[in-house]
């Protein structure tokens, strides 16, 4: 028998060396990803044309030539028109932003009790961003006082009529306000409520099954403008004579359950994807049905349907607008009413509010994109060693 040879065993790891020459730098990254071939280079060429036509406009508009200051309408309008600016003169109107940022965050929140809706926005943030954090501790408290505590010291600070607290009425709610109280109470009953529907249309018990996809279907067959019509015009026409409750809560139930039918189908595509083995496995160890859902399927689900889950998020802070057909005032409701404030009427005054309002949005919308991706990498744990 030939003895073994370990004359060739390294005892050290061999120094690492350099990349092999045009496999590293600015030069190998662009000639990799952006002139890879014919078809990438034609795409470069047509974005950077797009590039350099377009935003040398934009920021012409949006900063060199824009207004960020005035008393009123004159300062957005050309000498022509009766105004402060040279003839020709095209910009942004932030003077009228400025002017009016006030009611597009709170609406028409009465000016001395605007400290409450900013207290309530200081404390969401407090309480938000710790539990988005995974490394910060005391999660279940933290979720505690933000889903349970958080809500009714909102309520009793932005409604008041209670512990020396003005009452403000709902219908003075308008702006930004209206958009985020929407979104998250949406946000934070669909998220559960979805979850129960799911698990109720895969239930084995047929009227428990017949109701989840009674209400799944006829939800989501019909837009939402219709719910909210429902829910602020037609639901009192069917409740007892003298019985009525605030508009902006019918508009919350409405938001809410619509958002949970479409949430209910993300939940249930994710119940779908586990595997048979996994429910079979629970069934060995002798879970009960809510243990196996609430410790083994649920937890995998959810991972799963993240891009799902925060895409109706998303969906559902941007339909908040929806409610301007109902005589309430979101952010883009409040933007719109202001544009016929004839002391601010102005060529650039409508773009001018609908840009804002539009980065508003695209902020919000973009933050919760990338904080679901950040989420999905460090929960893709499915093929890690």
């Amino acid at each position: 028998m030939q003895e073994n040879n370990i004359s060739y065993v390294r005892t050290s790891f061999a120094d690492p060396q350099k990349p092999p020459a045009g496999q590293s730098g600015p030069v190998y990254w662009l000639r990799t990803n952006l002139f890879a071939t014919p078809a990438d280079a034609l795409f470069t060429f047509l974005g950077l044309a797009f590039v350099a036509y377009f935003v040398p406009q934009i920021i012409s508009w949006a900063l060199i030539n824009a207004v960020w200051t005035g008393p009123d309408r004159t300062a957005c309008l050309t000498a022509a028109q009766g105004g402060m600016q040279p003839d020709g003169w095209s910009g942004a109107c932030w003077a009228f932003v400025e002017a009016k940022f006030g009611q597009f965050i709170f609406g028409r929140y009465p000016l001395e009790e605007r400290w409450r809706p900013i207290l309530v926005g200081i404390m969401l943030v407090a309480l938000l961003v710790p539990l988005m954090m995974p490394r910060v501790p005391r999660k279940g408290l933290n979720a505690l006082l933000l889903f349970i505590v958080f809500p009714v010291v909102s309520f009793y600070l932005l409604v008041g009529g209670a512990f020396g607290l003005q009452h403000v009425r709902t219908d003075s709610w308008g702006g930004l306000l209206v958009t985020l109280v929407l979104s998250f109470v949406a946000m934070s009953v669909s998220l559960p409520l979805g979850i129960i529907l799911a698990l109720g249309r895969r239930s084995n018990m047929p009227i428990i099954k017949l109701i989840s996809v009674i209400f799944i279907e006829t939800v989501r067959g019909v837009p939402l403008v219709t719910v909210l019509f429902m829910a602020s015009i037609m639901l009192p026409l069917f409740l007892p004579a003298g019985t009525n409750f605030d508009k902006f809560l019918r508009a919350l139930i409405g938001v809410s359950l619509f958002a949970s039918a479409y949430m209910a189908e993300v939940i249930r595509g994710g119940l779908q994807a586990i595997p048979k083995g996994q429910f079979e496995g629970a069934d060995s160890l002798g879970l009960t049905y809510w243990q196996k859902m609430i410790l083994i399927i649920l937890p995998q689900a959810i991972k799963l349907v993240i891009p799902g889950i925060v895409n109706s998020f998303i969906g559902l802070f941007k339909d908040t607008s929806l409610v301007y057909i109902i005589a309430m005032f979101d952010l883009l409701g409040v933007v719109r009413q202001n544009f016929s404030d004839a002391n601010w009427a102005t060529p650039q005054t409508p773009t001018s509010g609908l840009v804002f309002a539009g980065i508003i949005f695209w902020l919000f919308c973009f933050g919760m994109s990338r904080y679901s991706i950040f989420m999905e990498e460090r929960l893709n744990t499915g093929h890690k060693r």
